[in-house]
């Protein structure tokens, strides 16, 4: 054989092996979610794992999951996905994931915990005989792509930044723990105080105070009333100069007295 054609072998040999192991490495085109790319799994069918490095159960499912990607990709629609918590702490909050290792059936935008075997054939049992169909899925307030759960992403990623923010100022600047701790305490009041502030001008422009207004009597009432106090002023009156009518001597009384005075002179 000439050395130009044992080359070209050996070449080609040297390439039929290196397509070898790349088949046998990765994750068989499996999609790895973040805070940009995750609304794919709202289309078509998928398995979602989400998966910390440091997790040993984690560790002991990633090579049962590498072979159902496999096997996704060749015998099935079925599309596989996974997150990686550390890095994408967002799509925690969003999926509500809150053990590890946590596994999502997704069908059209409509979610599904999966809680059977964590082997190959188990995963493909649930595929292929559509065992998700028996499953309850998640509520619409619960589901990732719902409002509140984006709120929620939101919060997660704050948590996450926050904690960065405390590691570099322990690291970089040397601020001891209580020393980032009241930073983050005054700030939280300083924020606290404002967002109260803001809040509380909304609901004035929204339901403003209501004053309560004295009534004022009309010219026609007070003239009724004065009148009702001159005729009630004369009735008192009357009442007095009959009291005092009777109470003055008759003229026979006053002869009879009259005569007992000359009486008792005499």
């Amino acid at each position: 054989m000439s050395k130009p054609l044992y080359a070209i072998l050996l070449l080609a040999i040297g390439s039929l092996c290196l397509l070898a192991a790349d088949a046998g490495n990765g994750d068989h085109h499996s999609l790895e979610l973040d805070e940009n790319n995750w609304t794919n799994v709202l289309t078509d069918e998928w398995m979602v794992l989400f998966y910390a490095p440091w997790c040993p159960a984690c560790k002991s499912l990633e090579p049962e999951w590498r072979e159902f990607a496999k096997w996704s990709e060749s015998h099935s629609s079925v599309s596989v996905a996974s997150t990686d918590i550390t890095i994408s702490p967002g799509l925690t909050g969003r999926f509500i994931v809150t053990t590890l290792p946590t596994i999502f059936h997704v069908k059209d935008g409509v979610f599904r915990y999966y809680k059977m075997g964590r082997d190959k054939d188990s995963m493909v049992s649930f595929i292929k005989e559509r065992k998700w169909e028996q499953i309850e899925s998640i509520s619409s307030w619960k589901s990732p792509n719902s409002i509140q759960m984006s709120l929620v992403a939101q919060f997660f990623k704050l948590s996450q930044k926050v904690r960065i923010l405390h590691s570099t100022l322990m690291a970089e600047y040397g601020l001891p723990t209580w020393g980032s701790y009241l930073i983050f305490a005054i700030a939280t009041i300083f924020i606290g105080a404002i967002l109260g502030l803001v809040l509380v001008c909304i609901i004035d422009l929204v339901y403003p105070p209501s004053h309560h207004k004295i009534p004022v009597k009309d010219g026609k009432d007070e003239n009724s009333d004065s009148g009702q106090e001159s005729d009630d002023d004369e009735l008192v009156k009357d009442e007095l100069l009959d009291d005092q009518a009777s109470d003055e001597p008759t003229e026979n009384e006053r002869l009879l007295r009259n005569r007992r005075k000359i009486r008792k002179t005499d």
